[in-house]
């Protein structure tokens, strides 16, 4: 397995990947919802605020995590959240995600990003370091509808600080739908 640090020609691929995947696990609606998501975020965002990681096996896409920018303006740490995350459903369960998560989180803390958060399961994204957090340690851009699957983490030597004020996403994430 390799892990690729961009996204340039593969943007249809991984649209492909996220709909599939979001689609095997959660329906056919969540499948078009996610794809439509990620379709906006990679052609949208701006390439300062997004990190993409791709898991590939012999070339054919097998992973996939996006992270972008969520930008506290009274607080000076550098954050970014990951949303979404996918493994191909026939590669699940064989450490691809785990693997490309401690890449994706290895190559963010030596950019010098402070805190990457996520919106999930925490008995899976536990398994790479987030852990609950509230939002008095961090506010949401928008209401979350799953509070106990706001989970974050420090990716310096301290522990998981206290971010200060409100927080703004990429407009692709600013979805009421998605949290």
């Amino acid at each position: 397995m390799d892990i690729r640090t961009t996204s340039a020609g593969r943007e249809g691929e991984i649209v492909a990947l996220f709909e599939a995947t979001f689609a095997a696990s959660e329906g056919k609606d969540e499948g078009a919802l996610i794809g439509d998501f990620v379709r906006d975020l990679l052609g949208n965002t701006p390439e300062a605020d997004l990190r993409v990681f791709c898991a590939q096996d012999g070339g054919a896409l097998i992973g996939a995590g996006v992270f972008s920018r969520l930008l506290y303006p009274e607080d000076p740490r550098g954050v970014f959240i990951l949303s979404p995350m996918a493994v191909a459903t026939e590669r699940q369960g064989q450490g691809v995600g785990q693997a490309l998560l401690r890449a994706a989180l290895a190559a963010l803390k030596s950019e010098g990003v402070d805190v990457a958060v996520t919106y999930g399961d925490p008995a899976y994204y536990g398994r790479v370091g987030f852990a609950p957090i509230t939002e008095e340690q961090a506010r949401a851009p928008l209401p979350l509808s799953f509070p106990h699957g706001w989970l974050g983490q420090s990716l310096t030597e301290e522990a998981m600080p206290a971010l200060a004020g409100p927080s703004r996403c990429v407009s692709a994430l600013n979805r009421p739908e998605l949290w």
